[in-house]
């Protein structure tokens, strides 16, 4: 298949990159590096130094034989969106092209404006290149379980059957999103099941757990092919930055209880799950969602985890909670469906067997360039 791969030069846009590529597809790779600049205008580097984009596709041939199409654009340039899909008419469109952190898109107006319009305009180009230009392809979204929020329900995978005053009906599942990032998730999944339904596309909305982990198989092939593991306060996950709080010897830092829960999965996992989106294509004019992550747990289960892990290693980590920046509720029911995966064929990669002894020992060969001003950048939801 021709693959396109927007968003590539990312956490999760690398190694799905490699992975596809490695399975014998086509692939070309699309970025336009604003993710490199947002992180030096915060003063943020990632923990494994990283190649430039070029490099890195010259070392993945050097090193497997296989090549990988690079192109340098903006989606936000419609032309440019519409020159990719008329020359290379993928077959499948994996887009991770969006600013990707809550805390930045809460950071201030510029950064809230930036999220929104990067984020849904950029979707908006590719449905209509799809429309005008290419509909013969299958777009798969990476979208976010935040876009649901945490109701007091059990929540569907993006759909729920409702029944009012004696009628019937299936529903796209409300949405109660925690910061403008998950608010622009929210945005492209209305404008692509509105453009899905009225323009006959194939489309599949992947909503995203939270992620972890710092290798795949094919990460580990070379130093040049790591891939972007952030830490910090406003790229980082909660789950890496806790790793690297523990080797660093820093507290871990829970918000607040520690009691809110969320859905988290592997990388590798999450390379599976875009793969097996793609092989199994959807039927148009009906925007298919899958619910993508593996496990459930709280904040306080994870760092008691990694500190029983830590301890395995030889790291005595500590915990200590701090004041919760952010608006959301700390106590509260989470029970998410996600089985559409599973039924296709994911066999999960589960925390407690895979786990964090290999981050934590990964972690600690780059310990030297653990900057801890980065864990806490005072990102406050509410100004007091």
């Amino acid at each position: 298949m021709v693959i396109l791969i927007l968003g590539a030069d990312g956490y999760l846009g690398w190694p799905t990159t490699m992975y596809l590529a490695s399975k014998g597809h086509e692939v070309i790779a699309v970025d336009n590096f604003a993710k490199r600049q947002w992180e030096l205008e915060n003063g943020i580097t990632p923990l494994f130094p990283i190649a430039t984009m070029h490099r890195r596709v010259d070392v993945f041939k050097e090193v497997t034989g296989k090549e990988v199409i690079l192109r340098v654009g903006d989606l936000l340039n419609h032309r440019f969106v519409y020159k990719l899909f008329d020359e290379l008419k993928p077959d499948i469109v994996i887009h991770y092209a969006e600013q990707p952190s809550g805390p930045y898109s809460m950071r201030d107006r510029a950064t809230a404006f930036h999220t929104q319009n990067n984020n849904v305009l950029g979707t908006l180009n590719v449905l209509f290149a799809m429309h005008n230009i290419h509909n013969d392809c299958h777009l798969i979204k990476l979208g976010t379980m935040g876009e649901y929020g945490t109701p007091n329900i059990d929540i569907e995978e993006g759909y729920i059957e409702i029944e009012h005053k004696g009628r019937k009906d299936t529903l796209p599942f409300p949405a109660q999103p925690p910061s403008f990032y998950h608010l622009s998730k929210v945005h492209d999944s209305n404008n692509i099941r509105f453009a899905t339904r009225i323009w006959g596309l194939k489309t599949t909305n992947l909503n995203q757990g939270v992620v972890y982990g710092v290798e795949t198989d094919e990460t580990k092939l070379h130093t040049e092919l790591e891939t972007s593991f952030h830490y910090d306060e406003l790229f980082g996950t909660a789950l890496n930055r806790f790793c690297v709080q523990a080797v660093s010897g820093h507290p871990m830092t829970p918000y607040g209880k520690g009691d809110q829960k969320r859905g988290f999965l592997n990388i590798v996992d999450t390379l599976k799950c875009v793969e097996l989106a793609a092989l199994n294509q959807p039927e148009p004019g009906f925007m298919r969602v899958f619910n993508q992550f593996t496990e459930v747990f709280s904040i306080n289960e994870l760092t008691h985890t990694i500190k029983d892990s830590a301890s395995l290693c030889g790291i005595e980590a500590e915990i200590s909670h701090v004041d919760n920046p952010r608006i959301e509720m700390e106590d509260h029911h989470y029970n998410p469906v996600h089985t559409k995966l599973t039924d296709i064929g994911l066999k999960p990669l589960l925390l407690r067997k895979t786990l964090i002894e290999s981050m934590l020992k990964k972690i600690s060969e780059y310990k030297n360039r653990i900057n801890r001003k980065l864990f806490i950048m005072n990102v406050k939801w509410k100004k007091s």
